[in-house]
């Protein structure tokens, strides 16, 4: 500085006397505010001292489908990696401290959301050209939101959205999707489902209480539907047992999920428009998920595609975690049978971090980034934390620990949002990481609300350890 004065705490009331002074100058507000102020106690702004500006604002919209949206958050990352370390003030230990799976399988500095930050910049400004190597980057990813909640802890950059927007930009430049996400596209285009499958969507609802008419739609998703139907029928059971009466979908399809998450949002709003329509035909109030993704989609995404808040959905989304939870705390689900385990929940990051309400945004940038109006930022604080953990302990006879890194710093294992598709082996690695994590903790049945995160930790599991994992549901019905 070239005062010294940078204690003279005299200074610092005059500079809030003045800066409450500016805050009340009409004319450096709306469109017209397009004047710089100079703090006169700090120089002239020529060079000077070291002249505060309050700086012309900018239009700012969190919108996806412009990359330009994101270029200050690009433009701001600091690469301090916080993106990749869990602080050690929410990790005990160094053995399991990184949040990033992307940058722990490839340590190139590219994937990780700090480089991914750098490459949105030559995207932007043209230095930058699309290759097969640089789609592999941008898409060797699970968009977990690791690196978003760890960014807002210090800097308020749009991380999350500014990843989601490069992928858009590459649909829109015509250079993706890749060849396996164009497939598994092709089989939701064809037969309503990512798996291709032609047979019948509700035979797991053969023996299941449905109601023709009722408030509450259970929304069942693909994996639980044709993968999982043990899933799906334990959803029933314990609606059928909270005397909650629930249809399903006559017709149902594909969430878009993976469409949304692979940047193709024009077929994504399509995809959710003919899924809140049919939803809404049938006078719901409120749609019941089994899936994290779903919820996820639907909660957030949609909303997001339609440029509309989350409460402006028409209808309440909730994932069977928030009745069940609510229930053992009304006393209306009572779980009885002893469950003989010692096991952890694995918070899947589509309803932990990633499942905040959504709420569009459309104003300026100004002195400082700071944004007008302001605006309350996801910072994953909104997930489904506690209601997992209070159905697990009033699981009798059950030993609940927890894993390393728990609630918004969780290890996403990239089972979903269209990663497990064409990078199985970022798949297998991250969940083989997880599962060590597990053995670490001496976990010996991981419980998850993510059908996915069911599957690829069942898959990939070392039989020796003797972990295995299964869907909350299914710990609940084990447990009546």
């Amino acid at each position: 500085m070239a005062r010294d004065d940078r204690f003279d705490l005299s200074v610092t009331k005059k500079n809030m006397e003045y800066a409450a002074e500016v805050a009340k100058d009409k004319r450096l507000t709306g469109d017209r505010y397009k004047l710089s102020v100079i703090d006169p106690e700090y120089g002239d702004g020529k060079g000077n001292s070291h002249g505060r500006y309050d700086t012309p604002r900018t239009p700012l919209e969190f919108n996806i489908e412009e990359i330009k949206n994101f270029k200050y958050d690009m433009d701001h990352c600091i690469k301090c990696k916080g993106c990749y370390w869990v602080e050690h003030t929410y990790n005990p230990g160094v053995k399991f401290n990184v949040r990033c799976p992307s940058n722990l399988w490839n340590d190139f500095d590219a994937f990780g959301a700090m480089g991914k930050m750098r490459i949105g910049l030559g995207v932007i400004d043209g230095s930058l050209e699309w290759s097969p190597t640089l789609l592999q980057v941008l898409y060797a990813c699970p968009l977990c939101g690791a690196c978003d909640v760890a960014c807002k802890r210090n800097l308020d950059l749009e991380i999350e959205l500014s990843l989601e927007s490069l992928r858009v930009k590459a649909v829109q430049d015509g250079v993706a999707p890749l060849p396996a996400h164009k497939t598994a596209v092709d089989k939701i285009i064809e037969t309503g489902n990512i798996y291709g499958e032609k047979s019948d969507r509700k035979a797991w609802a053969k023996d299941v209480k449905v109601a023709a008419k009722a408030d509450t739609l259970y929304y069942v998703g693909d994996n639980t539907s044709y993968k999982n139907p043990q899933i799906a029928q334990a959803t029933a059971t314990i609606l059928n047992k909270l005397g909650i009466d629930f249809m399903l979908l006559d017709d149902e399809k594909n969430d878009g999920n993976v469409v949304f998450s692979i940047g193709m949002v024009d077929l994504a709003r399509k995809i959710a428009k003919e899924n809140i329509e049919a939803i809404k035909a049938t006078g719901a109030k409120r749609v019941v998920v089994s899936d994290a993704e779903a919820y996820r989609v639907m909660k957030v995404d949609y909303p997001k595609l339609l440029n509309i808040a989350t409460a402006d959905l028409g209808f309440e989304v909730v994932h069977i975690l928030e009745i069940a939870a609510q229930a053992i705390e009304d006393g209306t689900l009572v779980l009885t049978t002893p469950v003989d385990t010692r096991m952890a929940y694995h918070d899947a990051s589509s309803v932990s971090r990633l499942c905040d309400d959504w709420t569009p945004y459309k104003g300026e940038r100004g002195w400082m980034g700071m944004i007008y109006p302001g605006q309350r930022r996801r910072r994953g604080r909104e997930g489904l934390y506690a209601q997992a953990r209070t159905i697990m302990a009033a699981v009798p006879g059950a030993d609940n620990t927890e894993f390393i890194r728990i609630r918004e710093n969780t290890f996403d294992i990239c089972a979903g949002r269209g990663t497990d598709i064409a990078f199985p082996a970022l798949t297998k690695f991250a969940t083989s990481h997880r599962l060590d994590e597990a053995k670490e903790c001496g976990i010996e049945t991981i419980v998850s609300a993510d059908p996915q995160c069911r599957d690829a930790f069942n898959a990939y599991k070392d039989p020796k350890d003797g972990i295995e994992a299964i869907d909350i549901t299914e710990l609940i019905v084990k447990a009546l």
